[in-house]
């Protein structure tokens, strides 16, 4: 069934969507009870392509009664399981707030180097509480459950605005696991990036496993990039051999004995590994006693409302913080910034990059991006998420820090933008006449955003950019792809439709613009157009990358391939 804004979805009344996975669409909705009785919820809908699976919808069931049973502070709960229209969906807990991964782009930013030392390690402390507490449930006979999470991430972290750290997701990992998107191609998978040593070798996962991924996140948390980043192919061997450098070399803010307590959360062979997330977070709560023994929930939640502050003030919210807190912000933002570390020697075309996240990936990283992102939209937006892959396509550069932000050009009238049919393609990396070392700066740390799903910071270079070059139409398709991605809403579907249709006049042999192109008239609901353009996208690339992924969007729009 099609949801929309203020239907009926059983007990339930949704209010807006928040978003889609690799397995479900969620919803922020409203319970109706008796009485006048409502409590807001977020609703987790499973795609529908899952519903027949009995295997899957099999285990999706045990670990939702699982899940459902789990209560703790640091869990986000949940409340309801069931089934409408032969769609299965979870009820959870909504947590008002952001995700981690929002709050380390976020404060990356913002001025701060990092996020600041004492929130890092307090997260941290909380993620091993709510872990360890899972990991050792029991049912009523006392038999362990045997949970692990298997996808701990800065996306599977909320952080509310009154300071609680809740983790998501327990639910759906095993049955992830299950359905084989640990390795099938176009997955949104367990993200490899954060796998152990033996999950990443495919063997039986246990509780060090989420010991490790929680290792993960602090030190990306702290040092602003993760150990190693790639594709699988790069990253999986040098994660499982331990060759990334330690936090203090890209930050050397990190407190020495921080660094030694995440280390021992990556310890190659789990037996050398902090033996519980118990372990773990008594070792993180020692060194906060030590190093910043105020430090509460309260100082997290002042931290997040400062980072979010517009956001706040748009919802009409109002924001109190104490003038002690914000001496303590100005000394967190006056960290000096880590040196970047040592750049290898350039790869030849056929390498590809070891930062994603903070550098353009090359080619070969497209196949691995696409296998993350594909089933990321589900239904008819399931396709979405491929435009990641024909984005990815500049050559690998670092991208520097938001804080010191690119020079802006002289009091001068940007050059002339030459007529459509002049201008190269995107894949040609169409410049201005005279080169611009500012402009192409703009365009790879756009690029790096978008790797890393930091929409606002790709969209916000991408017309940076334009400013400087008007007629560029790889700045108008990647400004494009950032508002199709990051806003869903009707208004960046349209400045996206607008600012594509440019790009395929301008190349209209592009069968990655009329795709792209078609996900924004889909997502307007202009299903006729969208067709159009999915079917230019056909006659260009009748059997290429896009092609399955544009019939598939007009068998669910029921329109013919002709």
């Amino acid at each position: 069934m099609a949801l929309q804004p203020g239907k009926r979805f059983g007990r339930y009344e949704l209010v807006f969507r928040l978003g889609h996975g690799g397995m479900a669409e969620t919803w922020r909705a409203r319970l109706l009870g008796e009485a006048g009785f409502t409590k807001t919820v977020l609703i987790k809908k499973v795609l529908p392509e899952y519903a027949d699976d009995y295997a899957f919808t099999s285990m999706l069931i045990s670990e939702a009664r699982i899940s459902g049973t789990l209560t703790h502070n640091n869990i986000a709960q949940v409340f309801d399981f069931g089934r409408v229209d032969n769609e299965y969906f979870l009820a959870m807990e909504y947590v008002d707030g952001q995700p981690l991964h929002g709050i380390i782009h976020r404060a990356l930013h913002s001025g701060f180097p990092a996020v600041p030392v004492a929130p890092a390690a307090f997260i941290g402390l909380e993620l091993c509480r709510g872990l360890h507490y899972a990991h050792t449930r029991k049912d009523e006979s006392g038999k362990p459950l045997g949970v692990v999470h298997r996808d701990i991430s800065p996306e599977n972290v909320l952080v509310s605005y009154e300071g609680q750290v809740k983790i998501i997701d327990f639910g759906l990992a095993k049955a992830r696991e299950l359905r084989g998107f640990t390795t099938e191609p176009g997955v949104v998978k367990g993200k490899y990036l954060f796998f152990s040593p033996e999950q990443a070798r495919g063997e039986e996962v246990d509780a060090r496993t989420d010991v490790w991924a929680t290792g993960i996140v602090l030190y990306e948390m702290l040092c602003g990039k993760l150990p190693v980043e790639g594709p699988e192919y790069v990253v999986l061997p040098k994660l499982s051999q331990g060759q990334f450098p330690r936090p203090r070399e890209l930050n050397p803010r990190v407190p020495k004995e921080l660094e030694d307590i995440i280390m021992g959360a990556l310890a190659l062979r789990r037996e050398e590994r902090y033996a519980s997330c118990h372990v773990f977070g008594d070792a993180l709560a020692r060194f906060l006693v030590s190093a910043a023994p105020s430090f509460s929930s309260m100082a997290l939640s002042y931290l997040v409302q400062e980072l979010f502050r517009e956001e706040m003030r748009r919802e009409g919210r109002d924001i109190h913080m104490p003038a002690s807190f914000q001496q303590e912000l100005a000394s967190w933002r006056a960290e000096p910034q880590a040196p970047a570390p040592a750049q290898p020697p350039p790869a030849p075309p056929a390498t590809v990059s070891e930062s994603p996240r903070l550098a353009e990936p090359q080619k070969p990283t497209l196949l691995a991006k696409w296998k993350q992102w594909r089933l990321a939209g589900g239904a008819a937006l399931a396709v979405l998420a491929v435009a990641l892959f024909f984005i990815l396509r500049s050559e690998p550069q670092p991208e520097p820090q938001e804080a010191p932000a690119v020079s802006q050009p002289a009091p001068q009238e940007p050059p002339a933008a030459a007529p459509p049919t002049e201008v190269a393609p995107p894949a040609a990396s169409a410049k201005p006449p005279v080169p611009s070392p500012d402009y192409d700066r703009l365009l790879e740390r756009a690029g790096a955003a978008l790797s890393s799903r930091r929409y606002r910071a790709a969209e916000g270079n991408y017309r940076m950019a334009l400013k400087l070059y008007p007629a560029s139409l790889e700045a108008k398709e990647g400004l494009g792809f950032s508002l199709v991605l990051g806003r869903n809403s009707d208004e960046s579907y349209e400045e996206a439709a607008t600012l594509l249709k440019e790009v395929v006049e301008g190349d209209p042999m592009s069968a990655r613009a009329w795709f792209a192109l078609g996900l924004a008239l889909q997502g307007l609901q202009d299903e006729d157009e969208a067709a159009d353009a999915y079917r230019k996208t056909l006659v260009l690339e009748p059997s290429g990358r896009f092609a399955s992924d544009a019939r598939r969007a007009l068998s669910q729009m029921g329109k013919r391939e002709r």
